[in-house]
């Protein structure tokens, strides 16, 4: 038996959880996640707690119930407390300025990007150098921090660049030259 896989999820007061077949939709007061979970997986709800089991210990099957109880779980957390992922802008005239559309970015190009924030995606930058990304869908958060740590990767020599707070980038030496 997986040993996440066989935990209960306990539902807070507030949420809500409905399943259909192998539809998912959790409902709670910082939004609304539906998802498509795997048919062999069966999702039940009773009570204050909700429960995935599987048909048979097929190591298939064995990896998809541990991987269904904690989408499940994340939804719930999703939509009572939110995720949040930092990014830190570091570079001399590296920033970002909030808009209507999202973000609009100067990362040291020629020119400016605009980061137009995806449905259910909050973006913030409360200082020129940090980027904030909140949102109820942990898969859909992590992705957005992603993309924007894409925009430009902290290099090794200065350390310049997008980074996730907290993130210690390696550094290299640069050339021993000169002299």
């Amino acid at each position: 038996m997986s040993r996440i896989g066989k935990l209960p999820v306990d539902i807070p007061a507030g949420v809500t959880v409905s399943v259909a077949g192998s539809v998912v939709t959790v409902k709670g007061p910082k939004g609304e996640l539906k998802r498509t979970f795997n048919p062999a997986m069966t999702i039940a709800v009773a009570g204050t707690q909700a429960s995935v089991t599987r048909p048979s210990d097929e190591p298939g099957h064995k990896s998809l119930h541990g991987l269904s109880r904690t989408l499940l779980a994340n939804m719930i957390e999703g939509v009572t407390k939110g995720y949040v992922r930092q990014l830190e802008i570091t570079g001399v005239g590296y920033k970002a300025e909030p808009k209507p559309y999202g973000l609009l970015f100067a990362l040291g190009y020629s020119h400016q990007i605009e980061f137009k924030a995806p449905t259910g995606i909050k973006l913030t930058a409360p200082q020129p150098t940090t980027v904030v990304v909140e949102g109820a869908d942990k898969e859909i958060v992590g992705q957005v921090a992603a993309e924007i740590r894409s925009l430009r990767k902290p290099e090794p020599y200065k350390g310049k660049g997008v980074r996730y707070a907290g993130e210690q980038v390696r550094r290299k030496a640069g050339k021993a030259g000169g002299k």
